[in-house]
């Protein structure tokens, strides 16, 4: 399972016991004393998923159009009451495919009822492997909302490694930019990762907000063991959220560094060029007066004077050299 495609559609059907086998077409709820319930997933961009859609019996309008939406963000919205009551949730995960941005997450879009899941997806998402893969191993999800809290719970996993690799990013930068002159391409990831820290915070939020209202609707099929899970993975988003937050912290405090240092290098550049002018100035004060083409120039007839005027040249440097010293101004 771990290197095989992910399926764009399946239909399968739940005992409550930790096992679950495929079936043919059933999209209606179980009964609601039975422990039994269906999960069907259809990709909303396959050709006529609209009508698969469409056939599932007793599916909302409202339902039909946030299962089918172009873009939507996490959240949860609940529908109903009593036993027919059922709770629309959109989630989203890291996208993990080859040559993919992780920031470029992909959206899972699910209707729960007693007795029934229909979910939704346009591109396909890795942590549903991790449940197919629970599946196969005899440990499947035993209720619907047991269902969603394990999800989440894999989105927060396959997250967390490219958090990872987000704080190792900033460690290295920070370490970079205290140990050395801050390299040509250091701006440019930085960039990098102030843009995915942002793209990540700003849909970790609102899935943490999501799971938090889920886990606290009053739905008589949700248990207190479901709403703790809930409310497990509702941490680990919150966490991962509050990792994201440091990170984006980090490299904002990381990029004032660069620029302090690229700043104190300007100065000393423009310290070092001021300290030569100031040299020159008086310099270029004798020697012009010393040039200028009129009558009374002392030592035009003497033979030493040349000698005189560099000896006398020398002294003026040496003596600014001292007064700059002495004011440190180098």
């Amino acid at each position: 399972m771990t290197d095989s495609p992910l399926p764009k559609e399946l239909t399968l059907l739940f005992d409550g016991a930790g096992r679950a086998r495929p079936v043919e077409d059933a999209v209606a709820a179980t009964p609601a004393a039975s422990p039994e319930f269906v999960w069907r997933h259809i990709d909303f961009a396959s050709p006529g998923a609209g009508a698969r859609f469409a056939a599932i019996e007793g599916l909302l309008p409202d339902v039909f159009d946030a299962l089918t939406a172009p873009e939507t963000r996490p959240r949860c919205v609940p529908h109903g009451s009593g036993d027919d009551a059922g709770v629309f949730i959109n989630l989203r995960g890291v996208n993990l495919h080859e040559g993919a941005d992780p920031e470029d997450m992909i959206s899972i879009r699910i209707w729960l009822q007693r007795g029934r899941i229909v979910s939704a997806w346009r591109r396909p998402l890795f942590a549903v492997r991790d449940i197919l893969e629970s599946i196969e191993r005899e440990q499947a999800p035993t209720t619907p909302a047991d269902f969603v809290a394990r999800l989440a719970l894999r989105l927060a996993d396959r997250a967390e490694p490219v958090v990872a690799t987000l704080n190792e990013t900033v460690d290295d930068m920070e370490e970079t930019v205290l140990a050395e002159e801050p390299p040509d391409g250091l701006r440019r990831r930085l960039a990098d990762v102030r843009r995915t820290s942002i793209v990540l915070r700003r849909y970790m939020f609102p899935q943490r907000d999501a799971l938090s209202t889920f886990a606290i609707e009053d739905l008589p099929w949700l248990t207190e063991r479901e709403r703790s899970r809930l409310r497990e993975a509702t941490d680990r988003i919150t966490r991962l959220a509050e990792e994201l937050d440091a990170i984006r912290e980090r490299a904002a405090v990381v990029h004032e560094q660069v620029l302090e240092q690229r700043s104190e290098v300007m100065n000393r550049n423009m310290m070092i060029l001021a300290v030569v002018a100031a040299i020159f100035l008086p310099l270029g004060l004798l020697t012009g007066l010393l040039g200028v083409n009129v009558s009374g120039i002392p030592g035009t007839e003497t033979s030493w004077a040349f000698w005189a005027v560099c000896g006398l040249l020398l002294a003026t440097t040496a003596f600014q050299l001292w007064l700059f010293r002495r004011l440190k101004l180098i």
